[in-house]
């Protein structure tokens, strides 16, 4: 039987300082789904149809695996139609794995979320692998590990790096810098790619966090995540 993946995306579609469209990386969205080895539940906040970020689409529309997800109504169902993620906290022992998507739109909604807080402590505590990439790990800024700590202190960590918002000229539209805070949580922890935009997947395993934390920094990264957490699964 395929393992059970929990795929979190946001709700969030605009941006308040700039008016700019926001949502799910394609090239995101797609890691898991393009594995296929997995069976996939995808919920946001909001349920229902996920805002894909325009941007996303345009930069990824000569990527066959990006387009194809895009295209294809077996995954059209899939980010059209998410699961309400309150309706999801009851059900962690029915899931393997979570994984969250990146994009802007987490820093808005998903990182004071706290269903979404609720349901990475609950998977923390089951030992399961939980997961982010890109601007998806500013949801584990305000969670709790099994042993009470805030879950990413002492931890190793990587998420959308200063430098790389400072190139797509967005510093100024969010409401913290990611790394900044990352890397203040987890008590000097993070880690990032040698230079902007490289691959940089962030495995950490020590006592103490539950299951199996997996990080990447930016898009580079979602593939990495993707097969990170497939090991992490035993495929």
């Amino acid at each position: 039987m395929a393992p059970k993946v929990l795929v979190v995306l946001t709700s969030f579609d605009t941006m308040p300082a700039t008016g700019k469209p926001t949502g799910c990386p394609n090239s995101h969205t797609h890691t898991m789904s393009s594995k296929g080895k997995c069976d996939l539940t995808i919920a946001s906040p909001k349920g229902g149809e996920a805002p894909l970020d325009p941007s996303s689409v345009e930069m990824f529309k000569s990527d066959p695996k990006s387009t194809q997800f895009l295209e294809s109504p077996e995954t059209q169902k899939l980010w059209k139609n998410t699961e309400k993620l309150s309706n999801l906290l009851p059900r962690v022992s029915e899931f393997d794995a979570i994984f969250y998507v990146g994009g802007h739109g987490p820093m808005f909604d998903l990182t004071e979320d706290k269903t979404s807080i609720a349901l990475i402590e609950a998977f923390a505590a089951a030992k399961k692998p939980i997961s982010a990439v890109c601007h998806g790990p500013c949801v584990f800024l305000n969670t709790k590990a099994p042993n009470g700590e805030p879950l990413i202190t002492g931890k190793a960590v990587t998420g959308f790096s200063n430098l790389e918002e400072d190139q797509v000229q967005l510093s100024a539209a969010m409401p913290f810098m990611l790394e900044t805070e990352l890397n203040k949580i987890s008590g000097g922890k993070y880690v990032k790619a040698d230079e902007p935009w490289g691959e940089k997947v962030v495995v950490e395993t020590t006592a103490g966090i539950g299951g199996p934390l997996i990080t990447g920094q930016n898009p580079a990264s979602a593939s990495g995540v993707g097969a990170a957490l497939l090991k992490a699964l035993g495929l």
